[in-house]
Protein backbone atom coordinates (compact mmCIF):
# COMPACT_ATOMS: atom_id res chain seq x y z
CA UNK A 1 0.00 0.00 0.00
CA UNK A 2 1.11 3.32 -0.74
CA UNK A 3 1.28 6.10 1.74
CA UNK A 4 0.27 9.54 0.23
CA UNK A 5 2.54 12.54 2.02
CA UNK A 6 1.78 15.36 -0.51
CA UNK A 7 -1.03 15.99 -2.88
CA UNK A 8 -1.17 18.13 -5.80
CA UNK A 9 -5.27 19.31 -6.14
CA UNK A 10 -5.09 20.05 -9.52
CA UNK A 11 -8.67 21.90 -9.76
CA UNK A 12 -9.67 25.22 -8.32
CA UNK A 13 -13.34 26.74 -6.04
CA UNK A 14 -15.69 24.08 -4.14
CA UNK A 15 -14.05 20.77 -5.48
CA UNK A 16 -10.50 21.54 -4.36
CA UNK A 17 -11.85 22.81 -1.05
CA UNK A 18 -12.93 19.19 -0.77
CA UNK A 19 -10.31 17.37 -1.94
CA UNK A 20 -8.02 19.95 0.50
CA UNK A 21 -10.45 18.92 3.40
CA UNK A 22 -10.54 15.06 2.89
CA UNK A 23 -6.72 15.12 2.64
CA UNK A 24 -6.30 16.98 5.82
CA UNK A 25 -8.38 14.47 7.14
CA UNK A 26 -6.35 11.91 6.56
CA UNK A 27 -2.80 14.09 7.41
CA UNK A 28 -1.54 14.58 3.56
CA UNK A 29 -0.65 17.73 3.10
CA UNK A 30 -2.06 19.60 0.31
CA UNK A 31 -0.92 21.57 -2.53
CA UNK A 32 -3.29 24.26 -4.49
CA UNK A 33 -3.05 25.27 -7.66
CA UNK A 34 -4.34 28.90 -8.86
CA UNK A 35 -5.16 31.08 -12.22
CA UNK A 36 -4.44 34.76 -12.08
CA UNK A 37 -8.61 35.07 -12.14
CA UNK A 38 -8.56 32.75 -8.40
CA UNK A 39 -5.97 34.99 -6.59
CA UNK A 40 -7.07 35.14 -3.29
CA UNK A 41 -9.62 32.49 -3.83
CA UNK A 42 -10.46 30.98 -0.22
CA UNK A 43 -9.72 27.80 -1.10
CA UNK A 44 -5.59 28.96 -1.67
CA UNK A 45 -5.48 30.12 2.09
CA UNK A 46 -6.81 26.80 3.33
CA UNK A 47 -4.40 24.27 1.76
CA UNK A 48 -0.95 23.83 2.74
CA UNK A 49 0.98 25.46 -0.48
CA UNK A 50 -0.25 27.40 -3.62
CA UNK A 51 1.25 28.13 -6.94
CA UNK A 52 0.02 30.08 -10.25
CA UNK A 53 -0.10 28.27 -13.07
CA UNK A 54 -1.04 30.58 -15.28
CA UNK A 55 -3.42 33.19 -16.75
CA UNK A 56 -7.45 33.19 -15.94
CA UNK A 57 -8.18 30.75 -19.37
CA UNK A 58 -8.59 27.65 -18.87
CA UNK A 59 -6.70 26.25 -21.73
CA UNK A 60 -3.55 28.36 -19.79
CA UNK A 61 -4.14 27.10 -16.72
CA UNK A 62 -6.65 24.51 -15.13
CA UNK A 63 -6.24 22.54 -18.72
CA UNK A 64 -2.09 23.35 -18.78
CA UNK A 65 -0.99 19.83 -17.71
CA UNK A 66 2.78 20.89 -18.49
CA UNK A 67 2.44 23.80 -15.65
CA UNK A 68 0.22 20.99 -13.45
CA UNK A 69 3.54 18.35 -13.75
CA UNK A 70 5.80 21.12 -12.90
CA UNK A 71 3.76 22.13 -9.73
CA UNK A 72 3.83 18.21 -8.96
CA UNK A 73 7.89 17.71 -9.78
CA UNK A 74 8.55 21.30 -7.83
CA UNK A 75 6.89 20.16 -5.05
CA UNK A 76 7.77 16.71 -4.71
CA UNK A 77 4.53 15.59 -4.26
CA UNK A 78 3.54 11.90 -4.86
CA UNK A 79 -0.29 12.16 -5.82
CA UNK A 80 -2.75 14.30 -8.18
CA UNK A 81 -6.41 14.80 -7.24
CA UNK A 82 -8.01 15.78 -10.19
CA UNK A 83 -11.57 17.23 -8.63
CA UNK A 84 -14.33 17.03 -11.67
CA UNK A 85 -14.36 18.93 -14.98
CA UNK A 86 -10.72 20.10 -16.49
CA UNK A 87 -8.53 17.38 -16.69
CA UNK A 88 -10.28 14.92 -14.13
CA UNK A 89 -11.21 12.49 -17.32
CA UNK A 90 -8.01 13.10 -19.17
CA UNK A 91 -6.46 10.03 -19.91
CA UNK A 92 -3.07 11.24 -21.32
CA UNK A 93 -3.11 13.66 -17.94
CA UNK A 94 -3.51 10.65 -15.64
CA UNK A 95 -0.43 8.93 -17.56
CA UNK A 96 1.81 11.34 -17.55
CA UNK A 97 1.20 11.67 -13.78
CA UNK A 98 1.52 8.29 -13.33
CA UNK A 99 4.39 8.33 -15.21
CA UNK A 100 6.25 11.32 -13.37
CA UNK A 101 5.98 8.59 -10.08
CA UNK A 102 2.99 9.69 -8.90
CA UNK A 103 -0.26 8.90 -7.99
CA UNK A 104 -3.24 9.87 -10.07
CA UNK A 105 -6.06 9.76 -7.58
CA UNK A 106 -8.94 7.94 -9.91
CA UNK A 107 -8.88 4.90 -11.80
CA UNK A 108 -6.37 3.70 -13.21
CA UNK A 109 -5.70 5.85 -16.96
CA UNK A 110 -6.80 2.43 -18.81
CA UNK A 111 -10.39 2.90 -17.47
CA UNK A 112 -10.34 6.48 -18.09
CA UNK A 113 -9.95 5.73 -21.72
CA UNK A 114 -12.59 3.27 -21.80
CA UNK A 115 -15.07 4.95 -20.12
CA UNK A 116 -14.48 8.64 -20.76
CA UNK A 117 -14.71 8.14 -24.96
CA UNK A 118 -18.30 7.84 -24.00
CA UNK A 119 -18.64 5.95 -27.29
CA UNK A 120 -15.84 3.68 -26.77
CA UNK A 121 -18.04 2.82 -23.02
CA UNK A 122 -21.32 2.35 -24.73
CA UNK A 123 -19.30 -0.77 -26.53
CA UNK A 124 -17.65 -2.11 -23.51
CA UNK A 125 -20.97 -2.19 -21.34
CA UNK A 126 -23.27 -3.31 -24.26
CA UNK A 127 -20.50 -6.13 -24.38
CA UNK A 128 -21.10 -7.03 -20.73
CA UNK A 129 -25.24 -6.96 -21.24
CA UNK A 130 -26.00 -3.85 -20.10
CA UNK A 131 -28.61 -1.92 -22.04
CA UNK A 132 -28.17 0.71 -24.51
CA UNK A 133 -29.94 3.21 -26.66
CA UNK A 134 -29.12 4.13 -30.27
CA UNK A 135 -26.00 5.55 -30.56
CA UNK A 136 -23.08 5.78 -33.04
CA UNK A 137 -19.06 5.71 -33.20
CA UNK A 138 -17.15 8.69 -33.11
CA UNK A 139 -18.01 11.18 -36.40
CA UNK A 140 -15.50 11.57 -39.28
CA UNK A 141 -14.90 15.04 -40.51
CA UNK A 142 -17.30 14.04 -43.74
CA UNK A 143 -20.67 15.51 -44.08
CA UNK A 144 -22.24 12.46 -45.82
CA UNK A 145 -20.93 9.98 -43.20
CA UNK A 146 -22.66 12.75 -40.41
CA UNK A 147 -25.91 12.48 -42.42
CA UNK A 148 -25.94 8.92 -42.61
CA UNK A 149 -25.65 7.97 -39.17
CA UNK A 150 -28.03 10.71 -38.29
CA UNK A 151 -30.85 9.00 -40.63
CA UNK A 152 -29.79 5.75 -39.17
CA UNK A 153 -30.33 6.79 -35.67
CA UNK A 154 -33.42 8.95 -36.59
CA UNK A 155 -33.80 12.81 -35.71
CA UNK A 156 -34.40 14.33 -33.70
CA UNK A 157 -30.45 12.95 -32.80
CA UNK A 158 -28.07 14.69 -29.48
CA UNK A 159 -24.51 15.23 -30.41
CA UNK A 160 -22.02 14.56 -27.54
CA UNK A 161 -18.84 15.08 -26.89
CA UNK A 162 -16.90 11.68 -26.70
CA UNK A 163 -13.81 12.99 -24.13
CA UNK A 164 -15.87 15.17 -21.66
CA UNK A 165 -19.33 15.54 -19.56
CA UNK A 166 -21.00 17.97 -17.33
CA UNK A 167 -23.06 18.66 -20.74
CA UNK A 168 -20.70 20.96 -21.64
CA UNK A 169 -20.78 20.29 -26.03
CA UNK A 170 -24.16 18.36 -26.03
CA UNK A 171 -26.75 19.89 -28.42
CA UNK A 172 -29.68 18.74 -30.06
CA UNK A 173 -30.26 18.57 -33.55
CA UNK A 174 -33.93 17.90 -35.44
CA UNK A 175 -32.72 17.36 -39.07
CA UNK A 176 -29.83 17.21 -41.61
CA UNK A 177 -28.92 20.78 -42.44
CA UNK A 178 -28.98 21.43 -38.38
CA UNK A 179 -26.75 18.68 -37.82
CA UNK A 180 -24.02 19.52 -39.75
CA UNK A 181 -23.96 23.19 -37.84
CA UNK A 182 -24.47 21.14 -34.39
CA UNK A 183 -21.54 19.01 -34.67
CA UNK A 184 -18.98 21.91 -35.87
CA UNK A 185 -20.37 23.81 -32.74
CA UNK A 186 -20.09 20.80 -30.51
CA UNK A 187 -16.29 20.32 -31.15
CA UNK A 188 -15.78 23.82 -30.61
CA UNK A 189 -17.11 23.72 -27.82
CA UNK A 190 -15.43 19.93 -26.61
CA UNK A 191 -11.97 20.88 -27.59
CA UNK A 192 -12.19 24.44 -25.33
CA UNK A 193 -13.34 22.54 -22.70
CA UNK A 194 -11.56 19.31 -22.86
CA UNK A 195 -8.85 19.72 -25.23
CA UNK A 196 -10.35 16.80 -27.16
CA UNK A 197 -12.76 17.58 -30.55
CA UNK A 198 -14.54 13.94 -31.33
CA UNK A 199 -18.05 13.77 -30.89
CA UNK A 200 -20.52 11.28 -31.73
CA UNK A 201 -24.68 10.72 -31.88
CA UNK A 202 -27.21 9.34 -29.61
CA UNK A 203 -30.65 9.49 -30.12
CA UNK A 204 -32.25 12.47 -28.26
CA UNK A 205 -34.72 10.98 -25.48
CA UNK A 206 -38.17 13.38 -24.80
CA UNK A 207 -37.68 13.93 -21.38
CA UNK A 208 -36.26 10.94 -19.76
CA UNK A 209 -35.23 10.36 -16.29
CA UNK A 210 -31.81 10.66 -14.94
CA UNK A 211 -30.78 8.33 -12.55
CA UNK A 212 -27.12 7.41 -11.94
CA UNK A 213 -25.27 5.02 -9.25
CA UNK A 214 -22.28 5.72 -7.40
CA UNK A 215 -19.63 3.28 -7.67
CA UNK A 216 -16.39 2.75 -5.70
CA UNK A 217 -13.89 -0.03 -6.50
CA UNK A 218 -10.45 -0.69 -5.11
CA UNK A 219 -7.13 -2.33 -6.71
CA UNK A 220 -8.22 -5.95 -5.53
CA UNK A 221 -11.09 -6.62 -7.25
CA UNK A 222 -13.62 -5.40 -5.02
CA UNK A 223 -16.38 -3.34 -6.06
CA UNK A 224 -19.18 -1.61 -4.17
CA UNK A 225 -22.46 0.63 -4.74
CA UNK A 226 -23.79 3.04 -2.66
CA UNK A 227 -27.18 3.40 -4.34
CA UNK A 228 -28.52 5.90 -6.76
CA UNK A 229 -29.03 8.79 -7.35
CA UNK A 230 -31.36 11.00 -9.23
CA UNK A 231 -30.31 14.10 -11.33
CA UNK A 232 -33.19 14.72 -13.89
CA UNK A 233 -34.25 17.95 -13.06
CA UNK A 234 -31.71 19.92 -15.50
CA UNK A 235 -30.92 23.01 -17.62
CA UNK A 236 -28.94 22.64 -20.72
CA UNK A 237 -27.90 19.08 -20.47
CA UNK A 238 -26.50 20.22 -16.68
CA UNK A 239 -27.88 18.67 -13.58
CA UNK A 240 -28.96 21.48 -10.71
CA UNK A 241 -31.10 19.61 -8.67
CA UNK A 242 -30.40 16.27 -7.51
CA UNK A 243 -31.45 13.78 -4.79
CA UNK A 244 -31.23 10.62 -2.87
CA UNK A 245 -32.74 8.03 -3.46
CA UNK A 246 -34.73 8.24 -6.39
CA UNK A 247 -38.22 9.43 -6.04
CA UNK A 248 -41.08 7.62 -7.28
CA UNK A 249 -39.29 4.25 -9.04
CA UNK A 250 -39.90 0.68 -8.63
CA UNK A 251 -37.19 0.11 -5.74
CA UNK A 252 -36.91 -4.01 -6.44
CA UNK A 253 -36.08 -2.81 -10.19
CA UNK A 254 -33.69 0.47 -8.81
CA UNK A 255 -31.75 -2.46 -6.47
CA UNK A 256 -31.24 -4.96 -9.27
CA UNK A 257 -30.00 -2.35 -11.43
CA UNK A 258 -27.31 -1.90 -8.95
CA UNK A 259 -26.17 -5.13 -9.02
CA UNK A 260 -26.19 -5.50 -12.36
CA UNK A 261 -23.45 -2.63 -12.59
CA UNK A 262 -21.65 -3.06 -9.83
CA UNK A 263 -21.30 -6.89 -11.20
CA UNK A 264 -20.29 -5.68 -14.87
CA UNK A 265 -17.53 -3.15 -13.06
CA UNK A 266 -16.25 -6.55 -11.19
CA UNK A 267 -16.15 -8.01 -14.16
CA UNK A 268 -13.61 -5.62 -16.23
CA UNK A 269 -12.01 -4.60 -13.01
CA UNK A 270 -12.70 -1.22 -12.38
CA UNK A 271 -10.60 0.07 -9.27
CA UNK A 272 -11.78 3.70 -8.16
CA UNK A 273 -14.31 6.03 -7.73
CA UNK A 274 -16.99 6.34 -10.71
CA UNK A 275 -21.02 6.60 -11.93
CA UNK A 276 -23.01 4.85 -14.07
CA UNK A 277 -25.17 7.32 -15.41
CA UNK A 278 -28.93 6.06 -16.99
CA UNK A 279 -31.54 7.36 -18.64
CA UNK A 280 -35.15 5.89 -17.95
CA UNK A 281 -37.46 6.31 -21.05
CA UNK A 282 -41.48 7.09 -20.42
CA UNK A 283 -41.85 3.20 -21.15
CA UNK A 284 -39.91 2.46 -17.86
CA UNK A 285 -36.95 0.63 -19.53
CA UNK A 286 -33.54 1.91 -18.41
CA UNK A 287 -30.39 2.55 -21.22
CA UNK A 288 -26.58 3.27 -20.19
CA UNK A 289 -25.62 6.73 -20.86
CA UNK A 290 -22.09 7.23 -19.81
CA UNK A 291 -19.74 6.30 -16.93
CA UNK A 292 -18.09 9.09 -15.25
CA UNK A 293 -14.62 8.22 -13.97
CA UNK A 294 -14.34 10.84 -11.44
CA UNK A 295 -15.92 12.42 -8.46
CA UNK A 296 -19.23 14.06 -9.17
CA UNK A 297 -20.51 17.40 -8.37
CA UNK A 298 -23.19 15.36 -6.43
CA UNK A 299 -21.25 13.20 -4.49
CA UNK A 300 -22.39 15.13 -1.85
CA UNK A 301 -26.22 13.40 -1.45
CA UNK A 302 -24.99 10.03 -1.27
CA UNK A 303 -22.36 11.05 1.31
CA UNK A 304 -25.70 12.89 3.93
CA UNK A 305 -27.48 9.34 3.27
CA UNK A 306 -24.93 7.16 3.89
CA UNK A 307 -22.55 8.87 6.19
CA UNK A 308 -19.65 7.77 3.93
CA UNK A 309 -16.84 10.50 3.10
CA UNK A 310 -16.54 9.70 -0.71
CA UNK A 311 -13.83 11.87 -1.18
CA UNK A 312 -11.73 10.48 1.77
CA UNK A 313 -12.60 6.93 0.05
CA UNK A 314 -11.29 7.37 -3.62
CA UNK A 315 -7.67 8.62 -1.61
CA UNK A 316 -7.26 5.79 0.27
CA UNK A 317 -8.48 3.43 -2.88
CA UNK A 318 -5.98 4.89 -4.45
CA UNK A 319 -3.24 4.60 -1.94
CA UNK A 320 -4.03 0.78 -2.21
CA UNK A 321 -6.43 -0.08 0.89
CA UNK A 322 -9.12 -2.48 0.34
CA UNK A 323 -13.01 -1.93 0.40
CA UNK A 324 -13.17 -3.94 3.54
CA UNK A 325 -11.11 -1.39 5.75
CA UNK A 326 -13.20 1.79 3.88
CA UNK A 327 -16.09 1.05 3.89
CA UNK A 328 -18.62 0.15 6.44
CA UNK A 329 -19.69 -3.87 6.39
CA UNK A 330 -23.51 -2.65 5.75
CA UNK A 331 -24.11 0.45 4.36
CA UNK A 332 -27.75 1.57 4.80
CA UNK A 333 -29.30 4.41 3.34
CA UNK A 334 -30.14 6.87 6.23
CA UNK A 335 -33.09 9.55 5.41
CA UNK A 336 -33.35 11.84 2.07
CA UNK A 337 -30.92 14.30 0.46
CA UNK A 338 -31.40 17.00 -2.01
CA UNK A 339 -28.54 19.34 -3.40
CA UNK A 340 -29.16 22.23 -5.62
CA UNK A 341 -26.66 23.94 -7.77
CA UNK A 342 -26.76 27.37 -7.17
CA UNK A 343 -25.37 29.58 -10.57
CA UNK A 344 -24.19 32.72 -11.38
CA UNK A 345 -27.81 32.87 -13.83
CA UNK A 346 -30.50 35.23 -15.06
CA UNK A 347 -33.03 32.56 -13.49
CA UNK A 348 -35.54 33.46 -16.38
CA UNK A 349 -33.49 32.57 -19.21
CA UNK A 350 -30.28 30.97 -17.72
CA UNK A 351 -27.86 33.53 -19.01
CA UNK A 352 -24.68 33.84 -17.36
CA UNK A 353 -24.40 36.56 -14.69
CA UNK A 354 -20.52 37.03 -14.02
CA UNK A 355 -20.22 40.11 -11.64
CA UNK A 356 -18.40 40.83 -7.66
CA UNK A 357 -20.46 39.36 -4.90
CA UNK A 358 -21.13 42.07 -2.85
CA UNK A 359 -23.15 40.37 0.06
CA UNK A 360 -22.60 36.72 -0.16
CA UNK A 361 -23.93 35.04 2.77
CA UNK A 362 -24.98 31.13 2.78
CA UNK A 363 -27.33 29.41 4.62
CA UNK A 364 -26.36 27.38 8.19
CA UNK A 365 -28.85 25.34 10.06
CA UNK A 366 -29.53 21.45 10.82
CA UNK A 367 -29.43 19.27 8.36
CA UNK A 368 -28.06 22.50 5.88
CA UNK A 369 -24.25 21.67 3.98
CA UNK A 370 -23.04 24.19 1.99
CA UNK A 371 -19.86 23.49 -0.35
CA UNK A 372 -18.83 27.09 -2.00
CA UNK A 373 -15.71 28.03 -3.47
CA UNK A 374 -16.44 31.99 -3.55
CA UNK A 375 -16.54 34.64 -0.41
CA UNK A 376 -18.02 38.07 -0.41
CA UNK A 377 -16.24 40.44 -2.31
CA UNK A 378 -14.97 38.09 -4.93
CA UNK A 379 -15.69 37.89 -8.49
CA UNK A 380 -17.60 35.71 -10.34
CA UNK A 381 -15.69 35.67 -13.85
CA UNK A 382 -17.24 34.49 -17.14
CA UNK A 383 -13.86 32.13 -17.77
CA UNK A 384 -15.40 28.95 -15.59
CA UNK A 385 -18.49 26.67 -15.00
CA UNK A 386 -20.90 29.63 -12.90
CA UNK A 387 -21.81 27.25 -10.43
CA UNK A 388 -21.21 29.69 -7.01
CA UNK A 389 -22.51 27.30 -4.45
CA UNK A 390 -24.22 23.92 -3.85
CA UNK A 391 -26.63 23.68 -0.81
CA UNK A 392 -27.27 20.16 0.32
CA UNK A 393 -30.06 19.52 2.84
CA UNK A 394 -30.54 16.03 4.73
CA UNK A 395 -33.73 15.37 6.30
CA UNK A 396 -35.81 11.70 7.63
CA UNK A 397 -37.79 11.78 4.30
CA UNK A 398 -38.34 13.61 0.99
CA UNK A 399 -41.01 16.17 2.24
CA UNK A 400 -38.70 17.29 5.24
CA UNK A 401 -35.81 17.99 3.23
CA UNK A 402 -37.60 19.97 0.48
CA UNK A 403 -38.97 22.13 3.41
CA UNK A 404 -35.80 22.76 5.07
CA UNK A 405 -33.93 23.21 1.80
CA UNK A 406 -36.93 25.80 0.55
CA UNK A 407 -36.36 27.49 3.80
CA UNK A 408 -32.28 27.69 3.84
CA UNK A 409 -32.44 29.03 -0.06
CA UNK A 410 -34.60 31.59 1.48
CA UNK A 411 -31.61 32.72 4.05
CA UNK A 412 -28.95 32.65 0.94
CA UNK A 413 -28.42 36.63 0.75
CA UNK A 414 -26.44 37.04 -2.44
CA UNK A 415 -26.23 40.88 -4.28
CA UNK A 416 -24.15 41.84 -7.31
CA UNK A 417 -24.98 39.12 -9.56
CA UNK A 418 -28.08 37.76 -10.40
CA UNK A 419 -28.64 33.99 -9.61
CA UNK A 420 -31.14 30.94 -10.27
CA UNK A 421 -32.46 31.08 -6.53
CA UNK A 422 -35.86 32.23 -7.68
CA UNK A 423 -36.20 29.63 -10.31
CA UNK A 424 -34.44 26.89 -7.42
CA UNK A 425 -37.37 27.96 -5.24
CA UNK A 426 -40.07 27.62 -7.87
CA UNK A 427 -38.82 24.13 -9.20
CA UNK A 428 -38.94 22.80 -5.14
CA UNK A 429 -42.20 24.21 -5.05
CA UNK A 430 -43.49 22.67 -8.12
CA UNK A 431 -46.40 20.29 -7.97
CA UNK A 432 -44.11 17.64 -10.28
CA UNK A 433 -41.19 17.98 -8.31
CA UNK A 434 -43.06 17.03 -4.89
CA UNK A 435 -44.70 14.56 -6.43
CA UNK A 436 -41.63 12.99 -7.44
CA UNK A 437 -42.56 13.33 -11.31
CA UNK A 438 -39.32 14.42 -12.26
CA UNK A 439 -37.56 14.48 -16.02
CA UNK A 440 -35.08 16.08 -17.57
CA UNK A 441 -37.54 18.64 -19.46
CA UNK A 442 -39.00 19.79 -16.19
CA UNK A 443 -37.23 22.64 -15.93
CA UNK A 444 -38.35 24.45 -19.28
CA UNK A 445 -42.36 23.62 -18.29
CA UNK A 446 -41.78 25.12 -14.44
CA UNK A 447 -39.71 28.28 -16.74
CA UNK A 448 -42.79 28.77 -18.41
CA UNK A 449 -45.23 28.84 -16.17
Amino acid sequence: MHQFHKVVVANRGDVARRAIRALRTLGIRSVAVYSEADAGAPYLAEADEAYLIGEAQAQASYLNQDALLKVLKDTGADGVHPGYGFLSENTEFAARVENAGARFIGPAPRWIDAMSHKSQARELMAKYGMPIGLGSGILSDVQEEIIAQGRQIGFPVLVKPAGGGGGIGMLPAHDEEELLKVVERARSLAFRSFSNNQVYLEKYMVQPRHIEFQILGDQHGGVQHLFERDCSVQRRHQKIIEEAPAPAVDRKEIDGLAQQITKVLQDIGYDNIGTVEMLRGSDGSYSFLEMNTRLQVEHAVTEEITGVDLVVAQIRSAAGERLSNILPANIERNGHAIEVRVYAEDPKNFFPSPGKLNTFRTPSGNGIRVETGYAEGMTVTPYYDPMIAKVIAHAENREKTIEILTESLKEFDVSGIKTNIPFLLKSLASEQFRAGEVHTGLSSTILSS
